[in-house]
């Protein structure tokens, strides 16, 4: 439902209209501007997106250590700084059926585009614990790849049984001394091949019907996680440093569906090695259709080439309107 507002609803038109202010958006913003296309980006719900809710960044080329938040300042400024318009707003309904495209945010504006970049992201899922919440960036973590480097010689568990939890339990056995993967069965969901590579490596141990009911800690950082066996529900303690959940995530894209191609899990389908979706000058770029990196220096990447496609898009799109026009004037 939109809010209520006093002043009448805005109509603002763009060559290139970017939806979601993660890496991939604004990085689609500063190569969109740099090639005097004049973008607008809309922040969306959550400006800077998942980095802004981390702490310390080790793998972003060119800073040793940066703070998530801090990192998204800066990417927003430069957007900003080459001639990108930041709108805070968010989208709550799209019309791809007809160009220009039409987006309206939350409080009845109304946008309208050329071409859109789909940067919404993706969320992982929690536990839905407040004390998992309270202890989020200090040893609760949704990524192992970002994060793991942390705990070196430090004791770590990672919640899930699929794919992505076992391969999480093994980077992490890379830097921490010990590893546990906690599953709420007695069988894992990952595929054979992961799981003889889990069971083969000595750091990790697997704790069976299991569910994590409270995450402890000192008021800084985590120190432990409650167990309660999901069939005697007796309750016990296990003492580690740091937490990993690793029970999915969900892309932001139920805005798109029924206008684009998506797989079974809702990720935006794109042409192999491109960001073109479904819908000739739409792109998405970054987790809204990436599951398996969900890295953010990949996500700028992808911003890269939608914001480059979207201009050869456009560039097509004129020489085509040009040659019309030719043809019309000459008859």
């Amino acid at each position: 439902m939109m809010r209520r507002r006093e002043t009448p609803a805005s109509s603002r038109h763009s060559k290139v209209l970017i939806i979601g202010s993660g890496p991939a958006g604004y990085t689609a913003a500063i190569y969109a501007s740099r090639s005097a296309l004049n973008p607008l980006l809309i922040e969306g719900p959550q400006p800077g997106g998942q980095l802004t809710i981390t702490t310390e960044v080790e793998n972003w080329p060119g800073d040793m250590t940066v703070q998530g938040p801090d990192l998204m300042v800066r990417m927003g400024n430069h957007a900003r700084h080459v001639g990108a318009e930041v709108i805070s707003d968010y989208i709550v309904d799209v019309d791809l059926s007809k160009r220009p495209f039409q987006a309206t945010g939350d409080m009845g504006d109304r946008y309208t585009a050329d071409s859109l970049i789909i940067a919404t992201g993706a969320n992982a899922r929690w536990l839905g614990l407040e004390s998992e919440a309270r202890y989020r960036g200090q040893g609760v973590s949704a990524c192992a790849t970002c994060d793991g480097y942390f705990f070196r010689n430090k004791r770590c568990a990672v919640v899930g049984g699929g794919n992505t939890a076992v391969e999480d339990a093994l980077h992490l056995a890379n830097f921490a001394s010990e590893v546990y993967l906690i599953h709420r069965r007695d069988a894992l969901r990952a595929d054979k091949t992961n799981q003889a590579r889990l069971f083969a490596n000595p750091k990790v141990k697997t704790i069976w019907n299991a569910q994590v009911t409270e995450v402890k800690g000192d008021g800084g950082k985590v120190t432990g996680v409650e167990l309660a066996d999901m069939r005697t529900g007796e309750r016990s303690i296990l003492d580690i440093d740091g937490l990993f959940i690793a029970i999915g995530h969900d892309p932001a894209t139920s805005l798109f569906r029924g206008q684009l191609a998506m797989d079974d899990e809702g990720y935006i389908t794109v042409t192999p090695g491109a960001t073109a979706t479904s819908v000739p000058g739409v792109f998405a770029a970054g987790d809204v259709q990436d599951k398996h990196f969900r890295q953010a220096v990949v996500s700028a990447g992808m911003g890269c080439m939608a914001a480059l496609e979207a201009e050869h898009f456009l560039s097509g799109s004129a020489a085509v309107a040009n040659q019309v026009s030719h043809e019309n004037t000459a008859a």
